[in-house]
């Protein structure tokens, strides 16, 4: 069905436009209107299971009292463990991560997971938000290596896991 959307809409917008469209060219039109979101993975693969679940408990006792703090000049707005709520079934997944949204609408989001070969993974996701009149062609690893600074002070990742980078980056 993607590729089916996406065609339609080269279709669309190479018809209204008269010449051929790429994708890239429909992707710039949009966050010249829109503004771009930022976005990367960091994967800390086959670290120890205790110490990464000793690292989310901590920070998930902290949940909540870091709001209105500032870390390396970003103010933290919300600061809790997150639940997803299915709007068909209207079940609710409990802690699901711990979350970390900025003043800015940055975000950053720690999920520890265990169904690695060995060990356990530490899941790190990255987002930040520019505005139409930013710069909106930069390199999104780039874009968010600020707060992948500002989440190893709020973790101490590198203390409990023994990593000082990660293993994939996406």
């Amino acid at each position: 069905w993607a590729v089916l959307a996406w065609m339609q809409i080269i279709a669309a917008k190479t018809s209204a436009a008269g010449k051929l469209v790429s994708v890239e060219d429909i992707a710039n039109a949009h966050w010249k209107e829109y503004g771009r979101n930022y976005y990367a993975r960091y994967d800390y693969e086959g670290v120890d299971k205790p110490q990464s679940e000793e690292m989310m408990k901590l920070m998930s006792d902290n949940s909540g009292n870091l709001v209105g703090q500032t870390i390396q000049g970003m103010e933290i707005a919300i600061n809790d463990v997150f639940e997803y709520s299915d709007p068909v079934d209207l079940s609710v997944s409990k802690n699901q991560g711990l979350r970390f949204i900025f003043t800015d609408g940055s975000r950053i989001i720690f999920r520890l997971s265990g169904t690695g070969v060995a060990g356990a993974t530490v899941r790190l996701y990255l987002e930040k938000y520019t505005d139409p009149s930013g710069d909106l062609g930069r390199d999104a690893f780039e874009v968010v290596k600020p707060l992948a600074s500002i989440a190893m002070e709020l973790s101490s990742l590198q203390t409990y896991t023994g990593r000082d980078t990660p293993t994939v980056i996406t």
